[in-house]
């Protein structure tokens, strides 16, 4: 890969860099399919979140820094900070983060933020996480952390994508989780991963508000319908499927949260796929 910017040296890209970012080493990269990715890149000694959160990462283009919202997929534990994320053809910066390569640099802004977090819902028994497509990657950092399984008994973690390809990045993080020896012992069966595709034959296909409002994903977990006494819920995807989840859940009574506001539910508000 060319440097964030030809004309521009790494020295040069430090002099302009502004103060609430820091210019990061790509470690890995590895990519899932066609249109899906993830790299992995260092973690400043001084950089502190909490998993679920996003940040700000990006590159140099014509001089000025190109920065998006991305959700850490790492647990706060990790030494290094882990990003999933789609090919957008022609996309001003996943056009050009697809690229990378271990050893060229990336942006990363000082200050995560973000609703999907423990600290934002009230406690419970049972966590559902659902999200659609990169979606996924707040919920690839929660399930990876001890403190999830200390405030709940049970984590189900869903995830709908249009293809079966798609749904392999969610395999191998749920796999890792099961066997990484920091968590593992923890996790036991406390994790439920359930999948869906929409484009493709699948064992389970539609979107996950289909399986919500059908009653199929709690017949399929033997569980009862959601509870607003005992079920919190977080929402990560594209615009329609929170707002569409968001409907259903409050019909159920759930009451949304915040940093500010404990609740039932909280939704990733900064993510579109």
């Amino acid at each position: 890969m060319s440097k964030p910017d030809a004309s521009l040296t790494i020295d040069d890209q430090d002099q302009l860099l502004p103060s609430s970012l820091t210019q990061e080493t790509v470690l890995s990269v590895k990519h899932w399919t066609e249109r899906l990715f993830s790299f992995r890149i260092t973690r400043p000694v001084a950089f502190r979140f909490r998993s679920g959160e996003f940040v700000m990462i990006g590159l140099f283009r014509d001089g000025k820094p190109l920065l998006r919202a991305y959700s850490i997929a790492s647990p706060a534990w990790d030494e290094d900070l882990e990003f999933y994320s789609i090919k957008v053809a022609g996309g001003p910066l996943t056009s050009r983060l697809q690229s990378l390569k271990p050893g060229d640099k990336v942006l990363l802004g000082k200050k995560p933020t973000g609703t999907l977090i423990l600290d934002a819902l009230t406690p419970g028994r049972t966590l559902y996480m659902f999200s659609t497509g990169t979606g996924i990657a707040p919920f690839a950092s929660l399930i990876r952390d001890p403190e999830t399984y200390q405030k709940f008994d049970t984590v189900v973690l869903t995830q709908t994508c249009r293809k079966t390809s798609e749904l392999q990045y969610g395999f191998s993080i749920v796999a890792d989780v099961k066997e990484d020896p920091l968590v593992s012992d923890i996790v036991a069966d406390k994790l439920l991963h359930r999948t869906s595709v929409t484009q493709e034959t699948y064992h389970r296909t539609g979107r996950i508000t289909e399986w919500i409002l059908s009653g199929d994903l709690f017949r399929d977990l033997g569980f009862h319908e959601l509870n607003a006494k005992t079920d919190r819920v977080m929402i990560c995807g594209s615009t329609a499927m929170l707002n569409d989840t968001k409907s259903i859940v409050e019909g159920y009574g759930l009451i949304e949260g915040s940093n500010s506001r404990p609740g039932d539910y909280v939704v990733e508000k900064a993510f579109a796929d």
